[in-house]
C-alpha cells in the first residue's frame, strides 16, 4: 500500500513545485514514487519533460503521469460493459466504444481517483503524489467513498422497505419476469450481490482516507492574507471529507514568516520561491510529511465512554456549522461541505443530547 499525498491551496504553481519537490524528496529516500498531475501544461514546463497518460520514469525511484480524462475513461469503459454484460441477457452498452464517449463534467474527478487506486493496488509504488486542483473539487474527489457510500446506504435499505424490493422476494410473477431480462433469478440476495460489492470498495477507500499513514494532504500557501484565508478553508473542508492534513507549507522569500496564530495547532514549513529547476533548496525546507501527518489533530473521534463525537473544523464559526439527526446517523454541514456521520451500534439511535462548538471542535454529546 503506498503513501497517498496532494496538496491544497490557492496558487497552482507554487502547488506544482512542492508536489515535484516531494517527489523529488520521497525518491531520494529510496521510496519507489508515482507523480501523477492532471492534463494541464504546469507540470510537463515545470519538469521541461513531455508526459505521457502512462508512467515514465524520469529519474532514479521516480516515474510520472500525467491523467487524461478521455484516456482513462476509454480503458474503464470495458470494466463497465463486462460488468453489464455479467447481470443483463442483452446488454446495451455493447455497443458503444469508449473513444465515442465524451467526459462529463465531474466525471474526470472519479476518473482520476479510480487511477490513483488502481496505481495503489499494484503495489509497485511506496509513495503516490497527486498534483491536483487543491481546491474543493480535489476534496469532492477524495471525499466520494464517503459520499457514494451514504447514497449506496440508503438507497438499498429504500430499495428493500420498496413495492418492488418486497415483491422480487414474495411475488411469484416477478422472479420469473426480472429473469427473462437479467442473467440471473434476482431475489434480494442476488440484488444485493453487486451493492455489496461496492461498498467492500467503498469501505476500502474510506478505510483509507481515515489513516494518516495512507492518505495525507497538506496546506500551501504564501502569507498574502487571501491565500491564508483560502487554505484555512480548504482545511476545514478537508476535516468535513475526513482527510488529514498534516501541516501547511509557506512559500516566501521571507524566512522571518510568523502564521502560527492563524495554522495552529498544525506545524509550519517556510520554503524558499526557488525559481524554475532549482530544486534542492526547496526539498531541503520541506517537512516529514508522514511524521507531521500522524501528529495532526484527527478529523473525527468518537469517544464511545463518554458518549461523545468531536469534529475538528478549524477555519469554521458556530454559525457556519449546522447539525441535524436522522435515525442513526448525524449530519454535519460546514462551508458547502455536508457529511453524513454513521454513528457506532452503542451511540446509533440515541438522540443528540447537546453540541457545542469550542477551540475548532465541533462536540457533540449523546
Amino acid at each position: 500500500m503506498s503513501l497517498i499525498l496532494t496538496f491544497l491551496g490557492k496558487g497552482s504553481i507554487n502547488r506544482t513545485k512542492i508536489a515535484i519537490a516531494a517527489a523529488k524528496l520521497l525518491a531520494s529516500q529510496g521510496k519507489r514514487v508515482l507523480l501523477a498531475g492532471l492534463a494541464e501544461p504546469a507540470l510537463p514546463i515545470l519538469l521541461n519533460q513531455t508526459l505521457a497518460p502512462d508512467p515514465q520514469e524520469i529519474a532514479p525511484n521516480l516515474e510520472v503521469v500525467q491523467f487524461q480524462a478521455s484516456v482513462l475513461l476509454e480503458r474503464n469503459w470495458e470494466e463497465v460493459k463486462k460488468l453489464e454484460a455479467q447481470y443483463l441477457r442483452t446488454p446495451i452498452f455493447k455497443e458503444v466504444y469508449g473513444q465515442e464517449l465524451v467526459v462529463l463534467p465531474g466525471m474526470d474527478n472519479a476518473l482520476a481517483l479510480n487511477a490513483i487506486r488502481e496505481y495503489d493496488a499494484t503495489g509497485k509504488y511506496d509513495a503516490i503524489v497527486y498534483d491536483g486542483t487543491g481546491d474543493a473539487s480535489s476534496l469532492r474527489m477524495l471525499g466520494l467513498p464517503e459520499s457514494l457510500s451514504w447514497y449506496v446506504r440508503r438507497f438499498r435499505q429504500l430499495f428493500a422497505n420498496s413495492d418492488l424490493g418486497k415483491g422480487i422476494n414474495e411475488s411469484p410473477l416477478i422472479q420469473p419476469l426480472i429473469s427473462s431480462f437479467f442473467n440471473v433469478n434476482w431475489t434480494a440476495d442476488n440484488f444485493a450481490q453487486p451493492t455489496n460489492q461496492v461498498n467492500n470498495f467503498l469501505d476500502k477507500g474510506k478505510a483509507a482516507l481515515a489513516d494518516p499513514k495512507r492518505i495525507a494532504a497538506f496546506l500551501v500557501s504564501t502569507p498574502d492574507p487571501i491565500d491564508v484565508a483560502s487554505s484555512r478553508y480548504l482545511w476545514g473542508s478537508a476535516q468535513q471529507i475526513g482527510l488529514t492534513v498534516g501541516g501547511a507549507i509557506i512559500v516566501s522569500s521571507e524566512t522571518n514568516v510568523n502564521l502560527s496564530e492563524e495554522f495552529a495547532p498544525l506545524k509550519l514549513s517556510v520554503v524558499p520561491d526557488s525559481p524554475t529547476g532549482d530544486w534542492q533548496p526547496l526539498i531541503d525546507a520541506l517537512p516529514n510529511f508522514v511524521e507531521q501527518a500522524v501528529q495532526a489533530p484527527k478529523p473525527i473521534e468518537i469517544d464511545i465512554h463518554n458518549r461523545q463525537v468531536r469534529l475538528f473544523l478549524p477555519g469554521f464559526d458556530k454559525k457556519q456549522v449546522k447539525l441535524t439527526q436522522y435515525g442513526p446517523e448525524v449530519t454535519v454541514e460546514a462551508g458547502d461541505q455536508r457529511r453524513n456521520i454513521s454513528l457506532p451500534p452503542a451511540l446509533s439511535g440515541k438522540p443528540v443530547a447537546g453540541a457545542k462548538f469550542q477551540n475548532n471542535y465541533l462536540i457533540i454529546s449523546f
